[in-house]
């Protein structure tokens, strides 16, 4: 339930707050007076677009709030929470502030979030019906869902089993589509990974390799001068005539002779004695590599044919030889799947064969439910329309197999409608005018009311067209809608708005620069005067002051 609202330079209205309650509430006002920007605010806050000409002139923004009541762990409740608000005492606080210069921040639960948000809590809070409301009584989808949420949890169980075999025989359908609209691809692309695959496993290189491959061959191209220069630098060093080695010998035979004198000259000894033996061993193992490298130009020519087999493959499926490997991996995962494309298309062709007799089962009990509810639901429609002074009108319900399944069903759903006796049903679109859409609409409403899931129900202006008995009527049967749901009403009709058990009122001031607006709650003398001015334009006049009690005193009041 919604507690209240409370509006800032929206429109006309400067400052307004409304202290909402359960049952039946309506607002009204003289015309111009901005009643309707109640409803404009509700609009805001389910995350309808934000207009800046909305904002009032001279103020730098538009401000709207309102707490509403939740169940614990609802829908609704969940939605805030899972947008990173709060739900404070099983309250909802959902906000939108629209600046002048066109830009809006929405809130919900205390945290900012995006209008999306609004839209997805707003839905489970409340459902706004105004003018617009009824002409989308003319569309057939429109139709299709009442007739389907009066027959209540059958149809609701019907319809999700058809939709759940429908997603699915679709789904394979587009898939047996999408495999056979690419088959001449898909068999080009396993071809090629079949030929890249092959020549990879015929050249059937090791990770690393290539590396490998490049250091050996510079070895060999470069046998002879790394031979001689291996064995020249081992001939420098261990020559008997004048070789490093014997250099260093000699050094430290001379300080051999001074020895244990002087600690830092014996560390300088040792540490020439080591460099000796170094040297030593640099010139055995120059001497050793020298013998190692083998001048064989037939193991060269093979190490770069081999490196040229790689290369290739390089270029190909590249840039490197770790990508080569990469490339071979993943397509050899790839080909089962493309190679297996005939039993794939056997399969789904069995899959649609199964599924599309199971559809049309399923089709066929979602039509009866709704062929079931049809007629007790136009009856009862019919007895709504009566009692809002529409005694003759015929609501005909049809329920007849579509040209293709969709994903609603199978069927093509149609009002057909007449205001008369005497005059055959012809469809919404041509066969009601605004007036009768209005009660139409309400009379929807209330054989509906049942099977609700929005906790409010705001109705703007819906009774135009309408007047004399239809009127009360209207008033009557929104209070019952009340006894299921909190309802809200702009109305410019008395018999309307003396049904009511709160009443609210907008009145504007004029100072002659600018005009002003502003919302408040009737005593019961002043809803006498409202009520008053509503039948006779005067709130002072006796006679239509006696009509107004009289209303209330026929409404209960």
């Amino acid at each position: 339930m919604w507690n209240y609202l409370r509006l800032s330079a929206l429109g006309v209205i400067e400052e307004a707050e409304l202290e909402l309650g359960p049952g039946f509430s309506v607002i009204t006002g003289e015309t111009g007076a901005g009643k309707t920007m109640v409803v404009t605010a509700l609009g805001l806050l389910r995350g309808e677009r934000a207009d800046s000409g909305l904002v009032r002139v001279g103020a730098e923004r538009a401000r709207v709030e309102a707490g509403v009541g939740v169940p614990q762990g609802s829908v609704a409740a969940g939605l805030v929470e899972d947008a990173g608000g709060d739900v404070d005492d099983g309250e909802i606080l959902l906000g939108r502030v629209l600046s002048a210069q066109g830009r809006s921040r929405a809130t919900a639960g205390g945290a900012t979030v995006p209008a999306t948000v609004l839209t997805q809590v707003a839905r489970e809070l409340v459902a706004v019906h105004g003018q617009s409301d009824q002409q989308r009584l003319v569309l057939a989808a429109q139709q299709r869902d009442a007739l389907d949420l009066y027959a209540g949890a059958e149809a609701r169980e019907a319809l999700a089993a058809y939709q759940d075999a429908y997603r699915r025989w679709r789904e394979a359908q587009r898939s047996l589509a999408q495999l056979r609209e690419h088959a001449g691809e898909r068999l080009r692309e396993l071809e090629m990974l079949q030929h890249g695959l092959g020549e990879i496993e015929e050249v059937d290189p090791a990770p690393g390799e290539d590396e490998e491959l490049a250091a050996e061959e510079g070895r060999l191209a470069h046998a002879e001068s790394l031979i001689g220069a291996a064995a020249s630098a081992a001939e420098a060093l261990s020559s008997d005539e004048g070789g490093v080695g014997v250099i260093i010998g000699a050094a430290h035979q001379q300080l051999a002779h001074a020895a244990g004198h002087d600690d830092r000259l014996d560390g300088l000894a040792e540490r020439l004695a080591s460099a000796g033996i170094e040297v030593a061993d640099i010139a055995s193992e120059l001497q050793h590599y020298a013998a190692d490298i083998d001048l064989d130009p037939a193991r060269l020519a093979a190490v770069q044919e081999r490196r040229a087999a790689i290369t290739a493959l390089v270029r190909r499926y590249g840039p490197t030889l770790d990508d080569v490997l990469d490339w071979a991996k993943s397509a050899a995962a790839r080909v089962p799947e493309l190679d297996g494309d005939d039993q794939r298309l056997e399969q789904l062709e069995a899959e649609i064969a199964a599924l599309g007799p199971q559809v049309d089962e399923l089709a066929e009990r979602l039509r009866a439910v709704r062929r079931s509810a049809a007629s007790t639901f136009a009856e009862r429609v019919q007895a709504e329309l009566a009692e809002l002074s529409m005694p003759s009108a015929r609501l005909e319900v049809t329920v007849e197999p579509a040209d293709e399944p969709a994903l609603h069903g199978g069927d093509v759903v149609e009002f057909g409608f007449a205001a008369n006796s005497g005059t055959a049903p012809r469809p919404m679109s041509k066969g009601a005018s605004g007036g009768e859409l209005s009660r139409l609409m309400l009379a929807l409403e209330v054989v509906l009311a049942d099977e609700h899931t929005v906790p409010t129900l705001v109705f703007d202006e819906v009774d135009a067209g309408i007047g004399g008995k239809a009127a009360v009527e209207v008033g009557r049967r929104l209070a019952r809608l009340a006894r299921h749901a909190q309802v809200i009403a702009v109305t410019h009709l008395p018999q309307v708005a003396a049904f009511a058990d709160d009443h609210f009122v907008v009145t504007k001031s004029d100072d002659g620069a600018v005009t002003a607006s502003s919302v408040r709650r009737l005593t019961p003398d002043e809803r006498v005067d409202e009520l008053a001015r509503m039948l006779a334009g005067l709130d002072d006049s006796r006679a239509a002051q006696e009509h107004a009690r009289e209303l209330l005193d026929l409404a209960g009041h």
